[in-house]
């Protein structure tokens, strides 16, 4: 009786468990089959800006002043993200000497040229956390003593161009819209609602939860070993693209750092002063741009959609030298708590386009000004 007993039950477990397989491999079959349709091209080349996006950003502007005032470090107010700096460091960025023509556009218009530049490292938290945290990490370029009229940031930056990345391929959300919902949820602590903001499971981002954990990695080795990418598009002349800092080792003396002790809270500008300033090992990186093509599926207004790289290749346009140098004074640090960096601190030739860097020119200046108003001595 009881033999009989298991092996009904085993017919029936066996049942459900192949029931269960096929319903996700058919959920899987019709996902795959709606975001290929989704995600196909071709797209528009020029932007789209929704009515309601001035709104929505002036209520971002509001939440970011709340979030920095919620993370004061004392009498200091701190950026709205990227918060803690690993530190900044001198950086040489060379126009590629081979760079075809038809990119040779703003400040890659001279093949060869050398740009000083100040390049920021950091962690992506608006609090200043222990660097063993699940953290995305950034990466900001400054290049300095650029001519020409730029698209803001008054005589303050008149001079500057800045790039500014950090370690994922796609953002966590795709419009202005979305950003609205997803940072007054994480303004008022919570969290999980950032991406589940009502019962209705069609407000449900769950592909954009997924983004957002793989955008909480572990900690690089060190900050100058890891890729960073612009996330959103801009202009290079005539074409849109996307930028990335990729290591180039090869292009530098061969150099491992010591493994660094990661129960330490600030082991990664550990690392950074055990190579440039201990060492004296400098760092080498490529910086490279990938081009639009709008016959496939790479979107202007949506930063949750990588380009893929098999489709349309990155090329490279500058090569990026951080020197051995010391960077870990007081002084220096105060300095690079007040840059202020923009990706609309930039020549017309490098526009920054789409929703989200649009929500960027108005959050960037908002925020950077009440900080440093509040920050005066």
């Amino acid at each position: 009786m009881f033999k009989s007993l298991w092996l009904w039950l085993g017919r029936v477990l066996g049942k459900l468990l192949l029931l269960v397989l096929l319903l996700g491999l058919g959920g899987w079959l019709i996902g795959s089959l709606y975001y290929g349709w989704k995600f196909s091209g071709p797209v528009s080349t020029e932007e789209h800006i929704p009515p309601a996006e001035a709104a929505l950003t002036q209520s971002i502007i509001e939440d970011a002043i709340r979030v920095v005032e919620q993370h004061r470090d004392n009498t200091r107010v701190l950026r709205d993200a990227h918060a803690k700096a690993h530190g900044c460091v001198r950086a040489q960025v060379t126009v590629s000497p081979q760079l075809p023509a038809s990119l040779q556009r703003g400040v890659f218009a001279e093949p060869g040229k050398t740009w000083q530049a100040w390049m920021r490292l950091s962690n992506g938290n608006a609090y200043p956390q222990f660097d063993r945290v699940r953290d995305a990490r950034g990466m900001a370029l400054k290049l300095l003593d650029v001519p020409g009229a730029k698209l803001s940031g008054g005589a303050a930056h008149s001079t500057e161009q800045d790039f500014v990345m950090f370690n994922n391929t796609t953002f966590f959300v795709r419009d202005v819209a979305e950003y609205k919902s997803n940072f007054a949820a994480q303004a008022n602590g919570q969290k999980v609602l950032a991406f589940f903001p009502s019962w209705d499971p069609r407000t449900w981002e769950v592909r954009h939860l997924i983004i957002a954990l793989q955008t909480l990695s572990a900690a690089p080795q060190s900050p100058l070993a890891t890729t960073y990418n612009s996330i959103a598009p801009f202009k290079l002349g005539e074409h849109n693209i996307k930028y990335r800092v990729t290591p180039e080792p090869q292009a530098c003396p061969d150099y491992q750092v010591p493994e660094q002790n990661q129960q330490l809270p600030n082991f990664l500008r550990a690392a950074l002063y055990q190579q440039l300033s201990l060492d004296r090992a400098p760092a080498c990186f490529a910086l490279q741009v990938q081009v639009q093509n709008p016959q496939l599926y790479m979107p202007i207004e949506d930063t949750s959609v990588q380009w893929q790289e098999s489709q349309a290749p990155f090329q490279t346009v500058a090569s990026i030298f951080v020197p051995g140098q010391d960077f870990d004074s007081r002084e220096q640090n105060l300095m690079c708590d007040n840059l202020s960096f923009n990706p609309w601190h930039a020549l017309p030739e490098h526009r920054p386009i789409g929703g989200i860097n649009r929500l960027r020119k108005a959050v960037y200046e908002a925020v950077s000004s009440y900080r440093l108003e509040r920050n005066q001595p």
